[in-house]
């Protein structure tokens, strides 16, 4: 008997979880889809059983047939419906008798109310429907509630003469809520009682958990983002930042979770924190030194209500002050933890999630190739498009010197020893002096500090770079890009060892030939020639010295062919594609898509705004051109209509002088020949008024015709 109830505990389970597309609620069914059931209650037998020195025959392990955690849930939006391969069905949009009916078909159903304060009333009536229809269960149902030690906000320390003596699950009811949670703990408090009627058909469980942290971040994510960006000098904290907040790692919580359902615990109310005892300068400091500037500033708290990335219950949230320890997590259950010990000591572990969980991962170029070549143009419109850094040999040198000059001229630096001080004011005498023996230059072993510094720089290992130009040679990239004493050698490899953190993922070389090299320097200006090694006289030589060195076995190019990193070849033979047009379309074919935020709000605004005005012109161009065109085809019209005119009056005027020309000699003939005679002919009827005087002319024409 017990062997069927120990292997009906381990078949498959049908799981409910509300909001699987909300931060936790996705961690959670993540991680319980790749779980097994009982897999938690094993560990911790076996375990004893090793202790005892006495285990399972194999014959009895085989009796148990492990299950998996089949995944159901609701989404918030209809675009995320099928997107989560962790899931076997998403509802969106579900009536509540349709809801109903699915739960009833779930063992387990958890309810999450930690991230959306819409679904604290879906709950309640969750909870309360499935007590409703208690008598109608196939099978016994767990139905778990994940809420908040913000419930706990404003209790009163168990002792007031010793504040540091922490809460844990035995003074549950004793809890006070946060003004902004009294709903939650009213859930809590009917999640409670509805489970007491028939443990066996209807267990429930309620788990305060601490603020979540890892797997990409939600209510600490603004100091995240804000170390990542690097556009601020130092990482606000609001307030005095002494309030201790009890936390705990998202994937730890889903471990609870799975260790409630395997352990089925005799309390109903259990407490989800990690072993710290954080404080809010402790959580942003840690931060702001591994992901961002290195320095914190404490602001008023008022000023987290102008945070726009900060919602009411993150502000909330962000002041409570509460001292907790999870006794029965510890004592009762199987929990493997990810960060145990809380996330300033496990910050590393928790930014390398970060990072990877939103695609925040950098982008590592280098740009090589002949002098003219435009890789500086073509660096500087990268950089634009991927939000990278631009790293050029000179700058990097000039920042460099700059910033040891700030740190010696500093007399009561914070953050910087005697030692460190007296160790950059030896590096940037070291610099100036070799700088003046070498007529400004500097040699390789303070170049490669310089740059190997800036690559490993904050922002650089954030966001990523564009190495401008440099290395020049095997044995620089060789120094520049050489393994840390502390990092593991890859055997695989062939080539040198290398340092993977700033070694470039992609190589773009820019090729072009000599006499289009030449005939662009020719073509540049006077302004943009001054100064730089593009004179007529410098220019040939460094182009030669460059096909020199490329020519040899061991170039650049070698070392990272002898790593396996692909280079990408890029002809430049054109100087009319001024923009780079045809080259940056080739390059971001190569990159694929940017790896950050996107564009930030002000970005997205100036973006619309360049596209409308963009928009705009293209309509008034438009319009001109019809407007050019009807012009064109009216003044076409015009000139076709003067023309037919005027050909019209030619061709009139030639069949007149044509008319005129045949019309001479008949003209002649009657004037010579009829006219006289007729004219005298009128005269004579005049003077002699006949009664008929178109007979009597006839007549008088017959008898005088000069012919007859």
């Amino acid at each position: 008997m017990a062997d069927e109830d120990e292997a009906s505990s381990h078949q498959t389970k049908r799981v409910f979880i509300n909001r699987i597309d909300s931060y936790s609620s996705k961690c959670i069914a993540k991680f319980l889809s790749t779980c097994t059931v009982g897999a938690s209650l094993e560990e911790a037998r076996d375990a004893e059983m090793e202790e005892e020195e006495d285990s399972l025959s194999k014959e009895q392990k085989s009796k148990v047939e492990k299950g998996t955690f089949e995944i159901v849930g609701t989404v918030s939006s209809k675009d995320e419906k099928k997107n989560f391969s962790f899931a076997t069905e998403e509802y969106y949009s579900m009536n509540r008798e349709e809801l109903l009916l699915r739960l009833m078909k779930c063992d387990i159903i958890i309810y999450n109310i930690t991230e959306n304060t819409d679904q604290i009333d879906e709950a309640s009536w969750a909870i309360s429907a499935l007590h409703a229809d208690l008598d109608n269960f196939n099978d016994p149902k767990m139905f778990i509630l994940i809420s908040t030690v913000m419930t706990w906000g404003m209790s009163k320390p168990i002792d007031p003469d010793q504040p540091e003596i922490p809460f844990t699950e035995e003074d549950y009811r004793r809890r006070r809520p946060h003004p902004n949670f009294k709903d939650h703990i009213s859930v809590e408090k009917l999640v409670v009682k509805m489970g007491k009627t028939n443990k066996y058909k209807f267990s429930t469980y309620v788990v305060a958990s601490g603020l979540q942290y890892g797997m990409g971040e939600n209510i600490f994510h603004f100091f995240f983002k804000t170390s990542w960006m690097g556009e601020v000098s130092e990482i606000p904290v609001f307030g005095p930042g002494s309030n201790i907040i009890p936390t705990i790692h998202v994937n730890d919580l889903a471990s609870v979770i799975q260790n409630i359902v395997d352990f089925k615990p005799n309390t109903h109310y259990l407490v989800a924190v990690d072993d710290s005892k954080n404080t809010l300068e402790d959580i942003v400091k840690v931060i702001s030194q591994v992901l961002g500037p290195g320095k914190i500033q404490n602001v008023t708290k008022e000023d987290a209500f102008l945070t726009k990335d900060l919602t009411q219950r993150d502000i909330d949230s962000l002041f409570v002050n509460l001292r907790m320890e999870a006794i029965v997590l510890k004592e009762s259950l199987n929990v493997h933890w990810v960060c145990e010990s809380g996330i300033v000591e496990n910050i590393n572990h928790v930014v390398e999630e970060y990072r990877q969980t939103r695609g925040l991962l950098p982008i590592r170029i280098c740009i090589l190739g002949p002098p003219a070549a435009g890789k500086s143009t073509v660096a500087e419109k990268i950089c634009k498009h991927y939000k990278l850094h631009h790293i050029k040999v000179k700058d990097a040198i000039t920042e460099c010197i700059a910033h040891l000059e700030t740190l010696n001229q500093l007399e009561d630096e914070e953050h910087e020893n005697d030692e460190m001080a007296g160790g950059s004011l030896e590096f940037l005498e070291g610099l100036k002096e070799n700088m003046d023996q070498n007529g400004g230059r500097l040699d390789d072993q303070f170049l490669i500090r310089i740059m190997r510094d800036k690559l490993n720089s904050t922002p650089c290992r954030n966001q990523g770079f564009v190495l401008d130009g440099f290395p020049k040679t095997y044995d620089q990239a060789k120094e520049l890009f050489s393994a840390d004493e502390d990092e593991p050698e890859d055997t695989r490899s062939r080539g040198p060892p290398f340092n993977r953190k700033i070694i470039p993922e992609y190589i773009l070389s820019l090729n072009a030939t000599d006499e289009f090299l030449k005939t662009r320097v020719l073509n540049l200006p006077e302004i943009a020639v001054e100064g730089t090694h593009y004179t007529q006289d410098q220019f040939p030589r460094k182009l030669a010295n460059f096909r020199e060195s490329n020519v040899e076995d061991e170039t650049v190019l070698n070392y990272f062919d002898e790593l396996e990193i692909h280079l990408e070849h890029i002809d430049i033979t054109s100087s009319d594609d001024l923009e780079y047009l045809v080259v940056m379309e080739k390059i971001i074919n190569i990159l694929g898509a940017a790896r950050n935020y996107g564009l930030t709000l002000e970005e997205l605004e100036e973006e619309e705004r360049r596209i409308a005005e963009e928009r705009l012109k293209q309509l008034a161009a438009k319009k001109a051109e019809i407007e050019r065109k009807e012009e064109e085809e009216a003044a076409s019209r015009t000139a076709r209509w003067e023309e037919w005119s005027k050909r019209t009056e030619e061709v009139q005027k030639v069949e007149q002088e044509l008319l005129e020309a045949q019309t001479a000699p008949l003209r002649s003939y009657l004037m010579n020949n009829v006219m006289p005679t007729l004219t005298q002919g009128l005269i004579e009827c005049c003077k002699a008024k006949p009664d008929d005087p178109v007979d009597f002319l006839a007549e008088y024409l017959f008898k005088n015709n000069p012919q007859v």
